[in-house]
């Protein structure tokens, strides 16, 4: 009964096409590092906690020894007491510095003065579909083109509700917002081909609102944007 419970997960998740810890970018990179560190400092706190309870189980169960005996009242100890309370701060420190610092770098109001040599692209997003206007003045709808190995910086706005931005192999998700412009960059991308798709919820066919992203050499990039 329960492997019969398990097959219509199983089914579910073939269908799920994020694979975000798979970064294909610099900016995709620093974003998975904080997901595996975060975790990874989860896990050593929870296998500590695991390791300790298991220990305590078992050296304080009743046995015939000690079957009917109280133990003694411990009114304190002041070095746990200190240690379980400066461990959990210095751990926060740990992960803050990292988060606050990538999170500072990536985010989305940047100024545009300082990427002047980087390539834009303005995004405008609307029910229900995304298009991509170059610098030249070309447009395309729902097919993002970027060369590699450069900083992307995204001209984000949007015509009616708001819409979310997202590369998952390339870049976290950010706000599309109606009546207001965000700049979010993105540095570095690979070479290849990546799904893109609206993250937030935007109306009945929020499902069909994707695009694709093709990540192209720089030569390749400029005779596209000829033709």
């Amino acid at each position: 009964m329960k492997k019969l419970v398990l097959i219509p997960i199983f089914l579910l998740l073939t269908g799920c096409e994020i694979t975000v810890l798979n970064p294909n970018s610099e900016t995709g990179n620093d974003q998975a590092f904080l997901i595996v560190f975060s975790f990874a400092l989860m896990m050593i706190v929870m296998t500590v906690v695991v390791l300790l309870f298991a220990r305590f189980v078992w050296k304080y169960r009743e046995t015939d020894k000690n079957r009917g005996t109280i133990p003694d009242d411990v009114k304190g100890n002041k070095k746990l007491e200190i240690t379980w309370t400066v461990l959990p701060v210095l751990l926060l420190v740990v992960l803050a510095v990292p988060t606050v610092a990538i999170t500072y770098e990536q985010s989305p109001d940047k100024s545009v003065e300082t990427q002047e040599k980087a390539t834009h692209v303005e995004v405008t997003a609307q029910q229900f579909a995304w298009t991509f206007t170059y610098e030249n003045g070309k447009e395309t709808i729902n097919q993002l083109v970027i060369p590699e190995g450069e900083t992307i910086v995204f001209h984000l706005k949007s015509k009616d509700v708001i819409h979310s931005f997202w590369v998952p192999e390339l870049a976290g998700k950010t706000d599309v917002l109606p009546n207001k412009e965000l700049i979010y960059e993105i540095k570095d991308a690979e070479i290849g081909t990546y799904a893109g798709k609206c993250a937030e919820f935007c109306g009945t066919q929020h499902a069909k609102m994707r695009f694709t992203t093709k990540v192209v050499s720089e030569e390749s990039y400029n005779q596209w944007l000829k033709k």
